[in-house]
């Protein structure tokens, strides 16, 4: 049997993260994925589905430093069910996303070296090109 979830989306909220009274780290935040389909009348609309996702230890310090409200993120793990009794005694279930790994899908940037467009031109420009003389010589065949 297989309980495993793969979720791409963006947080709802700053990661938070609390430390356990033996020193573990949990951490918390919500993750939205979107799904767009066409209706009836031939319209696009778009379904967000909200997930709870749960991290320890080490993903709990790596959601902390990485991740941020709105940041687009790679989420893995499985679902679980609990329940809690809230604040006021009354019983509650939730279901929650526990994480394995996660992964900020942000695009880091490098202040050492500033992409600009005559960077990324020259970079298209080494790229081979139907036709070239290079690309026979790679064939597996």
């Amino acid at each position: 049997m297989v309980n495993k979830v793969t979720l791409i989306g963006n947080l709802g909220r700053d990661p938070e993260v609390r430390t356990l009274e033996n020193g573990t780290k949990v951490g918390s935040f919500t993750l939205a994925t979107n799904e767009s389909y066409k209706d009836k009348n031939d319209q696009w609309q778009t379904l967000t589905e909200w997930h709870n996702i749960v991290v320890w230890r080490y993903q709990a310090e790596k959601a902390e430093r990485e991740l941020k409200k709105g940041s687009l993120a790679y989420v893995e793990g499985k679902i679980t069910h609990r329940k809690y009794q809230d604040k006021d005694g009354v019983e509650r279930f939730t279901t929650e996303i526990v994480a394995a790994q996660i992964y900020s899908l942000e695009r880091k940037e490098n202040p050492n070296r500033p992409e600009t467009m005559s960077t990324l031109e020259s970079q298209s420009s080494q790229i081979d090109k139907p036709g070239d003389e290079r690309m026979a010589d790679d064939l597996p065949f």
